[in-house]
């Protein structure tokens, strides 16, 4: 009886062991392999993001690339993932004022983070992309408001903004600090690289002006010695004595290409473009690859800069 007793009570605890290893990662275990789940404005953001927190973090994006930013409206299903998140990172893109009280309503737990602050910023106006005729109060309105939202297309400026993602992951998430850290330090690298490559291709170019319909690429062009020509006025499109001056601009300062983004209307710049007998060239500020995509604007800014 001794013996039969003995076998069943190890007959037991294995049943009992294996029952125990059949059912899964304790309550701990499945905290620390949940992902965060946060919310931002635009592509390149999710880029920034995955590149510190990596699989630890999942993101909802709101603006898709071939969107305007400007009339975007967040789907229900976008609102729905913005309720469950932990946090929401913004970048100063105008969907962030005109939709902060319904993100706010959805989810009021929510921490809402602004990637700009300690951001270098510089001033958005007409009078700092054109050189056309403008009266002393075009310009008092034009100046009033407006920074530059497009932080994203400056390496340099990236950097500030990841060094706010990391704290914020790492306050959210502490257990996987360390993690964030070392992404962090590898991403600056990997932007301390970029920033060179694209000093390399631009370097030596002939022409330092390009004109772009919206502008977009205003950090981009005073980060690399740049001067950017933006068709786009205030956010509208410019008057027939507007682009009647633009073509008259483009042709004194040889300009071949007009660069357009796929989220604004090309219609204008194949005007121009006929005007002065060069080309359009597409170009995306909210691509999914940002580096790569950055890495490739130079490059056909050099090519085109250099005729």
């Amino acid at each position: 009886m001794g013996k039969n007793f003995q076998l069943t009570a190890i007959a037991l605890t294995m049943t009992i062991g294996s029952l125990t290893a059949c059912s899964g990662p304790s309550v701990k275990e499945k905290e620390t392999t949940t992902p965060l789940q946060v919310t931002v404005s635009i592509v390149p953001q999710e880029y920034f993001v995955k590149r510190i927190g990596g699989d630890r973090v999942s993101v909802n994006t709101m603006i898709q690339p071939g969107t305007d930013p400007h009339t975007y409206e967040p789907k229900p299903e976008q609102l729905k993932t913005t309720a469950q998140s932990q946090a929401y990172f913004k970048i100063g893109v105008s969907l962030e004022d005109a939709w902060k009280d319904r993100l706010n309503s959805v989810n009021q737990q929510m921490l809402i983070v602004d990637t700009s602050q300690g951001v270098d910023k510089i001033p958005l106006t007409a009078e700092h992309n054109h050189d056309h005729d403008h009266s002393k109060e075009e310009k008092h309105q034009a100046g009033k408001n407006t920074l530059d939202p497009h932080i994203w297309l400056s390496p340099k400026r990236v950097k500030a903004q990841a060094e706010t993602i990391y704290q914020t992951l790492a306050q959210l998430d502490p257990d996987q600090e360390a993690i964030y850290r070392a992404n962090l330090e590898k991403f600056r690298q990997e932007l301390d690289a970029l920033d060179q490559e694209i000093r390399q291709n631009l370097a030596g170019i002939k022409n330092q002006k390009f004109m772009v319909f919206h502008p977009e690429w205003g950090y981009f062009a005073q980060d690399y010695g740049l001067e950017m020509i933006a068709i786009e006025i205030d956010g509208n499109e410019p008057s027939a004595a507007q682009l009647s001056q633009l073509i008259k601009q483009a042709k004194k300062e040889n300009i071949k290409v007009i660069f357009t983004q796929p989220e604004f209307s090309q219609k204008t710049a194949e005007t121009i473009a006929r005007e002065i007998g060069g080309q359009v060239i597409p170009i995306s500020a909210f691509a999914q690859n940002w580096s790569e995509n950055l890495r490739q604007v130079s490059q056909k800014m050099a090519t085109v800069l250099n005729q």
